[in-house]
């Protein structure tokens, strides 16, 4: 798959919060929506008013896929969505959470269905 299927992908799954996200799948879209910024960032410089008003729609408008695609890699490597709040912890939280994202699938069938990766 090329980046803008798995980009499509999550944006399509925006309100699934169950299931599980493959490590590609998460990286993928946290990618896109990386490059998607840092064009937004150089519009919004060029055109201030504008470009602020497209940046803080398109912030809003991927929250949603955000948060859930966050959950459902959590759940991938058996985690519970709810781990997602380790982020308010100031530094730390933010760190551990990336450690965990890039640790691989659980193996083999968990609560929240089957590896992705076999499927």
């Amino acid at each position: 798959m090329e980046l803008k299927e798995w980009y499509v992908k999550v944006l399509k799954q925006y309100t699934d919060f169950s299931g599980r996200a493959r490590r590609r799948e998460y990286w993928m879209f946290i990618l896109a929506n990386f490059i998607v910024c840092v064009v937004l960032g150089i519009i919004s410089a060029l055109i201030p008013k504008v470009g602020a008003v497209i940046q803080g729609l398109y912030s809003l408008a991927v929250l949603i896929p955000s948060l859930a695609v966050c959950v459902r890699r959590l759940h991938d490597i058996g985690k519970s969505g709810w781990f997602l709040l380790v982020s308010l912890i100031p530094l730390v939280g933010g760190i551990w959470l990336i450690v965990l994202f890039c640790q691989d699938s659980q193996a083999g069938e968990n609560q929240w269905g089957p590896n992705p990766k076999i499927a």
